[in-house]
């Protein structure tokens, strides 16, 4: 769970700096401590550790004994024991001073600390919590030397179902997962509480060897000494404030202020238990953070049940207004977006998942209040929009379905509730030839409806069978082409036909009179990444995203990170990709309208799972749906391109000839979109001449020419002209696809290794490492997994991925073995996958390029 942050403090501490680990109670910091302890005691470093206990803070010299040091009778003073301290590091060989929770240790230990660390230039690893309000004394111990930060931020979702399936031994699902998520923050210990808790009360069952929850909470007794245990550091009036924070819910400050005092608040933000945020009013609302502390007051009865308390805040609530003005605008700078996605990963993922859900739950009972007082198609249109990006209640909608009146409604409020209706057929299960039965019977209901309900058929028959040939559409269908659903039904099936010029056309306008929400937008910004514009796609897929997000707007969220994701993965920003994507996740299986790009982003996280030299044994992918069909509509939707590349291909030969089956089957399906996509990654991850024609075949008919660098590279590659290879990389200029070369002659590589090519596996691994040092990148790549059937262990990958740049004694000292073993690991690592030398072992293997 640690592994990067446990190596970024060995490797600051090898060059003689101390490092302060900083994170909320709970969040791994002792962990941390003690693998860096472990580590460092297997390589013969002498670690000598102090931890500071609470009921031990008030002793005298408590912490600084805990080290068990030979002091003489009588000699037990500050600057005796710093002396005793200072000859045990002055020994022969490595020191370091490893010092957990520091605000705990007792004053006269640290004065003794101080001392030593000025006679001494030993490194001192330290954790304390990121919000503490360090003494003098604590600064004296700390401020002496180099020191480095780290700071252990809340886990995200992808993190979090590791976590849990290793905790419970088997994964959770997507929901389970998500409400652990929510519930905790992300903080590891609180993850770890609720699942072990939840599933000791039954409230989480195994069901098809995943975790699923058997009730509406996870809140259970067993999780009350976590909590007291949590809050034992408040003032009464900060517990005072929690309580009352419970009561309210998420609230805005300026209610807060009305019956909390101002101390009590700022100190609960210090503490890291109050989240503000900016919502979609331009105001501020508050929050408790992590969300379980408010269970634990509402699980209570004896603090459930304080009356006087209740009476205090009655009246208080006030209802914000749900007037929401549509307004966005577009800016035209990628590093302005990227900057603000990377500031979004420090923000609390739970608080804004709980923030969409509760606004949503509002919504969902005031509308539906309101449908029941007149069950009109105006209301009804209100509240099952709601669905089209949040959980849906079946039961529910099918009764507004059924029940709302026809009487004076407007037409596109009627339209609007028969295409739920429809897509509610196709979410539980009856299938498209039912939701087109019930659009048919409404089109003959309502004549003057025809044109548009004409096509909603056109939408869902494209959209769960088959894209129509390209003979006009229902050409009548398009009187204007700039507004109306039939520009955005049109546009969306040229973006499946991978025609992405004519879709751009097509969605050219305002669309005031969509009446399907987000469909223009979407269309937009992924036929710019379709296009080859994928700069500008990223630009305007992250702005409506944060638009979306403060606006609350689950369904904006979703469409504008699977268009995001998109175009962060195709320019190789992994770290952001994941980190939107998991944000996603982290708000629990959306509506019926979205959740087939749900599972389309858990599919495209899985894929780099599925692409790393050592396979994890438990992959996200897992929590996608598996009754859906290999082909879909857009990338991710159908299962089958996942299920090629994560699926054992221990043969190049044979992943080409199930590439070659799915790519066609996508073709026949008409979406060639699709096609494409699955095509081009193939070709680079595994390059062959047969896919790589179907890709250039594609690409032809489009009439787009934004990949022809890398298709005439990806030629060269499969031909095995080295000499056209040299030139084209020579002259190789960047563009979209600088990312996909070299994951084209990563994947080439291990093709001649695989196929036992050794003269073609050099000249790769020489085209890729020249490639990499000319267009470095601090990405990773993708590429093909070959080590399935004959696998590498994780200290053979290790000393590979070293072997590139590293002499042998260089990685015996690095890893803390002989130069011997390192010898024997290359051995063993050249036999197993086939490479001829130690630079083309580490192309093969390493996911990390040369240094710059």
């Amino acid at each position: 769970m640690f592994d990067s942050e446990v190596q970024r403090i060995l490797d600051f501490v090898a060059r003689g700096i101390g490092v302060r680990v900083v994170g909320a109670p709970g969040s791994g910091k002792t962990t941390v401590l003690r693998s860096v302890m472990s580590n460092l005691e297997k390589a013969g470093v002498s670690v000598h550790l102090i931890s500071g206990l609470r009921t031990h803070r008030s002793i005298p010299y408590a912490a600084i004994k805990g080290l068990g040091l030979d002091l003489r009778p009588g000699r037990s003073g500050v600057l005796d024991i710093a002396d005793v301290f200072s000859s045990q590091l002055a020994k022969a060989g490595k020191h370091l001073l490893l010092v957990d929770d520091l605000h705990l240790v007792d004053s006269e230990s640290l004065a003794v600390l101080e001392a030593v660390r000025r006679r001494s230039d030993c490194p001192m690893v330290a954790t304390a919590p990121d919000t503490w309000a360090f003494s003098r004394g604590q600064l004296a111990v700390l401020n002496n030397g180099r020191e480095a930060h780290l700071q252990l931020d809340p886990l995200h979702y992808e993190q979090v179902h590791f976590l849990i399936a290793q905790v419970l031994g088997a994964p959770a699902d997507a929901d389970t997962t998500a409400r652990i998520l929510t519930k905790s923050a992300g903080n590891p210990r609180l993850i770890v509480r609720i699942a072990e808790t939840a599933s000791l009360s039954n409230l989480l069952v195994l069901k098809d060897k995943q975790w699923i929850m058997s009730a509406g909470t996870l809140w259970n007794e067993h999780l009350r000494g976590t909590l007291e245990a949590l809050l034992a550091e408040l003032s009464a009036d900060e517990f005072t404030a929690l309580h009352i924070m419970a009561i309210l819910g998420t609230a805005r400050v300026d209610v807060l202020h009305k019956v909390i005092q101002p101390d009590a608040l700022e100190g609960l933000e210090r503490r890291g238990f109050l989240s503000v945020l900016a919502d979609h009013h331009n105001g501020s609302i508050a929050a408790i953070s992590p969300p379980v502390i408010a269970d634990y007051f509402r699980g209570s009865k004896n603090l459930r049940d304080r009356k006087l308390l209740r009476s205090k805040i009655a009246g208080v609530l006030e209802a914000p207004p749900h007037q929401v003005p549509e307004k966005r605008t577009t800016a035209d700078s990628l590093s302005r977006v990227l900057s603000s996605l990377r500031l979004e990963k420090g923000d609390d993922d739970a608080i804004t998942s709980r923030q969409i859900h509760e606004h949503n739950a509002d919504r969902e009972r005031i509308r539906f209040e309101r449908w029941q007082d007149n069950k009109s198609a105006a209301n009804a249109s209100a509240f099952l929009r709601i669905y089209w990006g949040a959980p849906v209640d079946v039961e529910r909608a099918t009764r507004v379905c059924a029940e709302t009146s026809n009487f004076d409604a407007d037409p596109r409020d009627l339209l609007f509730v028969a295409i739920t209706e429809a897509m509610l057929a196709v979410h539980t299960g009856r299938g498209p030839r039912a939701a087109v039965d019930i659009l048919q019977k409404f089109a003959g209901d309502n004549p003057r409806l025809r044109t548009e309900v004409e096509e909603a058929m056109l939408f869902l028959n494209a959209s769960h069978g088959r894209v129509p040939p390209n003979t006009g559409d229902a050409e009548g269908a398009f009187e204007s082409p700039k507004t109306g659903m039939g520009s955005s039904v049109h546009g969306l099936l040229e973006l499946y036909r991978f025609k992405p010029v004519a879709a751009l056309e097509a969605v050219d306008g305002e669309g005031e009179d969509d009446a399907f929400p987000h469909l223009r937008p979407f269309v937009l910004s992924f036929g710019l990444f379709a296009a080859g514009r994928v700069e500008e796609s990223l630009v305007l897929a992250l702005d409506w995203r944060a638009e979306a997000r403060r606006n609350l707007d689950l369904f904006g969220v979703i469409t504008s990170s699977y268009v995001a994701a998109h175009g962060l993965l195709y320019r190789g920003h992994f770290e952001e990709a994941e980190y939107l994507m998991s944000s996603v996740f982290a708000m629990g299986r959306p509506g019926f309208v979205v959740d087939s790009l749900y599972d389309a982003m858990l599919r495209l996280a899985g894929l780099r799972h599925a692409t790393t030299a050592i396979a994890p044994a438990l992959s996200i992918a897992a929590q996608a749906r598996t009754d859906v069909a290999d082909v879909g509509p857009l990338p991710g939707i159908g299962k089958g391109a996942y299920e090629l590349v994560a699926h054992n291909n221990s043969q190049p030969s044979t992943f080409d000839r199930k590439a070659i089956k799915l790519i066609r089957r996508q073709l026949k399906s008409g979406y060639v979109l699709e096609a494409m996509m699955t095509a081009l990654l193939c070709t680079c991850l595994c390059p062959g001449r047969a896919v790589l024609d179907l890709l250039q075949k594609i690409l032809r008919q489009s009439g787009l020419t934004v990949h022809d660098q890398l298709v005439a590279i990806a030629s060269a590659v499969v031909e095995g002209d080295h000499k056209l290879l040299g030139i084209l990389l020579n002259h190789y200029e960047p563009d979209v696809d600088t990312y996909q070369v070299g994951m084209l002659l990563r994947g080439a590589l291990k093709r001649h290794v695989i196929d036992g090519d050794a003269t073609a596996a050099d000249a790769m691994a020489q085209a890729s490492s020249i490639f990499a040092v000319r267009f470095p990148s601090a990405n990773e790549q993708l590429s093909y997994n070959s080590f399935r059937t004959t696998p590498l262990t994780e200290r053979e990958i290790e000393v590979a991925i070293l072997a590139g740049h590293h002499t042998n004694v260089d990685i015996a000292e690095q890893l803390g073995i002989s130069a011997r073993t390192v010898e024997n690991h290359i051995s063993n690592a050249l036999r197993k996958s086939g490479a001829t030398s130690r630079n083309s072992l580490f192309m093969l293997v390493g996911n990390s390029l040369p240094p710059r």
